[in-house]
């Protein structure tokens, strides 16, 4: 299986995270994967055999091009037949920024890629499995980068998502209020909409991510772990651990080669 990220360009650096590919180079077997959320919307386009998903107790089958908001817990995905997909994570504002889309609707849920954004992927609608390569990646960045030229990018939402991000998800809500000269409650209104989430809510994503990155970086400390991520005690993280994954933190596969995994390194 080959897991594979690609750095935007710096044109492409306020409106994409990353670019990402996930080939099963011909297998067929037959997987079941845990998706868990890390606070980025994607677009996606399956070049290969489809996928099932299964977010509210049932098995469905998945478009070619999907657009997936974001998560407040895991899901499953299983595949078909062989894999092979290539996903845009976008950053968090950035889909209501540029397309206007109401990201609070799209919370927990994978739907059809709409129409508006079908362009995004247009290069790469004759690809086949087998094809795929970094270069493939690379030709989509520097499509994007002719597409996106131009394009507004900053907000109030923009400002706090940076905040949230640097302080790794300690972010304190009435600083960051102060901090943009916002009341509260407007903050959570414009955050909603653009984000899909509160702004606490997505705080908590974003510590969870850190806590990934300190124990894939090789700290297995795990009272070392609550501390540098701001959780009040072990039990207090094991909690938000388990609310968001699914299971404990001492059992989980932080070395497996999996999505979860792939998806939430850095």
């Amino acid at each position: 299986m080959i897991y594979l990220k690609h750095q935007p360009s710096p044109a492409l650096l306020p409106f994409i995270e990353c670019f990402w590919l996930i080939d099963s180079e011909g297998d067929r077997s037959i997987n079941e994967e845990k998706i868990v959320p890390d606070g980025y919307p994607e677009t996606i386009l399956h070049y290969a055999d489809p996928y099932e998903i299964n977010i509210s107790g049932e098995w469905k089958m998945q478009d070619q091009m999907l657009l997936a908001g974001q998560l407040t817990n895991h899901f499953y995905l299983r595949n078909t037949g062989t894999s092979g997909m290539i996903g845009i994570k976008w950053k968090a504002d950035v889909l209501h920024l540029l397309f206007g889309m109401d990201m609070a609707a799209l919370v927990d849920h994978v739907v059809t890629l709409p129409p508006t954004l079908s362009q995004i992927f247009e290069p790469l609608m004759n690809l086949r499995p087998g094809d795929v390569t970094e270069e493939t990646l690379q030709s989509l960045d520097e499509y994007l980068v002719d597409l996106l030229v131009g394009a507004h990018h900053q907000s109030p939402v923009s400002e706090a998502l940076a905040t949230i991000h640097s302080s790794k998800g300690k972010t304190d809500m009435e600083e960051l209020s102060a901090q943009l000269k916002m009341s509260s409650r407007s903050l959570e209104r414009h955050f909603r909409k653009s984000v899909g989430l509160s702004p606490k809510f997505y705080s908590r994503i974003i510590r969870l991510n850190h806590v990934f990155e300190m124990v894939q970086s090789g700290n297995r400390d795990w009272a070392d772990i609550v501390y540098q991520s701001g959780f009040y005690d072990q039990a207090h993280f094991i909690r938000n651990f388990k609310e968001f994954i699914g299971e404990d933190p001492s059992r989980y596969g932080f070395d497996a080669d999996n999505m979860a995994n792939f998806h939430l390194r850095k």
